[in-house]
C-alpha cells in the first residue's frame, strides 16, 4: 500500500476511452451511483465545481427524483471491482426506466452488463489497489464521461504537482499527534466532500473511529457537546480536532473557524490546523487527500495494525449472501 499512495500522482496520467461512444450523449446533468470509494470523486468534482450539476446516489434503486428529471441526466453506474450490488441494483433499475446510462469499472458484473446492453462503459486499470485509493482513475473517467476537457486537463497536471515527499511528512506528523485520539474533522459545507474522504480514510485505513462536520452547520448543534462539564468531560477527552481551512470560503465561514478553533483550544482539546494551497482547485483537494492517505497510513502503523485490507467489510459481505 504504501507504494500505492507514492505513486498515486500516476492515475493522473491517465487517459480514459469511452467504449459503445456513440450512445453516449452530451448531459449538463449527472447522477453518480457507487459505494465507499467508487463514489468520493464525485463529491470531489463537487469540491471542486459547485455549479456542477452532480448528485450522488449511494444506495440500491433510483435516487427520489421525478423520472423526468432523471431522463434528462446521465445515471453513471460507478463500482471499481464491478460486483457492488448496490451500484448493480441501480444501474438495473435505471435500464428499466430507460435512463441515459454510462459504467465506470475494472472489471465484474457491471462491465459485462455494461457490454451486453451495449452502454457506454469505462473500463478503469484493475491495478489490486483498494476502492478508495483509485479516485484518481474514477475522477478521470467521470470528467470523460461528462465531456468535460477543460477539467481533464487541469486533472492532467495533477502527475506533476503530486509527486513531493512532504505530503508523506505531513501526514507522518500528523499521524503522530493523532495517536490515542478521535479525530474529528472540520470544513466547510463546499468542503464536505473533502473532510468525508480524510474521515473514511482514517476508518478503512487507519482502522479507527473518525467523525467530520461542517460550517457553519456545527455551530449550532454539535460544538455544544464539546462544552466540557465536570460530568461529561470523560466522554470528549478521547476527541482531537482537524479544521480543513480553505482561504476560498466565505470570509464569515473563515470568522467561524477561527472562533471555533478559539473556543475549542480554551477547553483544551488537541487541534491541528490544515491550510488548503495548491496551483489551483484540484491541486488543492488532492493535496489535501494524499496528507489523509499517508496520515492514516502511518497511523495503521502507530496502532500496529495492517493499512490496506479491509477484513470487517469482507466478513460483513460474507454474512449478508
Amino acid at each position: 500500500m504504501y507504494d500505492d499512495i507514492k505513486n498515486f500522482y500516476k492515475q493522473f496520467e491517465y487517459e480514459p476511452a469511452v467504449e459503445n461512444k456513440k450512445a453516449l450523449k452530451k448531459f449538463e446533468s449527472f447522477v453518480v451511483a457507487g459505494m465507499g470509494g467508487s463514489n468520493l470523486a464525485a463529491g470531489l468534482l463537487k469540491a471542486w465545481r459547485p455549479d456542477l450539476q452532480i448528485i450522488q446516489h449511494r444506495n440500491y434503486g433510483l435516487p427520489a427524483l421525478p423520472l423526468k428529471t432523471l431522463k434528462k441526466s446521465l445515471f453513471i453506474a460507478s463500482s471499481y471491482s464491478g460486483n457492488t450490488e448496490e451500484t448493480i441494483s441501480s444501474f438495473a433499475e435505471a435500464v428499466k426506466r430507460k435512463l441515459p446510462v454510462a459504467v465506470i469499472a475494472a472489471g465484474g458484473k457491471l462491465l459485462d452488463l455494461a457490454r451486453k446492453r451495449k452502454k457506454p462503459y469505462i473500463q478503469i486499470p484493475n491495478t489490486g489497489i483498494q476502492p478508495r485509493l483509485a479516485v484518481g482513475f474514477n475522477l478521470m473517467a467521470i470528467l470523460k464521461l461528462m465531456g468535460n476537457e477543460n477539467g481533464l486537463r487541469e486533472a492532467g497536471e495533477l502527475k506533476n504537482l503530486l509527486k513531493s515527499n512532504e505530503y508523506e511528512r505531513a501526514g507522518k506528523s500528523l499521524a503522530k499527534k493523532l495517536k490515542g485520539h478521535i479525530p474529528v474533522i472540520y470544513v466547510s459545507e463546499r468542503n464536505s466532500a473533502i473532510g468525508y474522504n480524510w474521515k473514511i480514510k482514517f476508518n478503512e485505513t487507519g482502522k479507527i473511529p473518525a467523525f467530520t462536520n461542517v460550517f457553519p452547520e456545527l455551530n449550532h448543534n454539535e460544538m455544544t457537546g464539546f462544552d466540557v462539564k465536570e460530568g461529561t468531560k470523560e466522554l470528549s477527552r478521547k476527541f482531537s480536532f482537524i479544521f480543513l481551512k480553505d482561504p476560498a470560503d466565505n470570509l464569515r465561514i473563515i470568522k467561524r473557524m477561527n472562533v471555533t478553533e478559539r473556543l475549542y483550544r480554551e477547553r483544551e482539546f488537541p487541534v491541528e490546523v490544515l491550510i488548503l494551497n495548491g496551483q489551483n482547485a484540484l491541486h488543492k483537494i488532492f493535496s489535501s487527500i494524499l496528507i489523509a492517505d499517508w496520515a492514516s497510513y502511518h497511523i495503521a502503523g502507530e496502532y500496529g495494525v495492517e493499512a490496506e485490507q479491509v477484513p470487517m467489510v469482507e466478513e460483513f459481505k460474507r454474512l449478508i449472501k
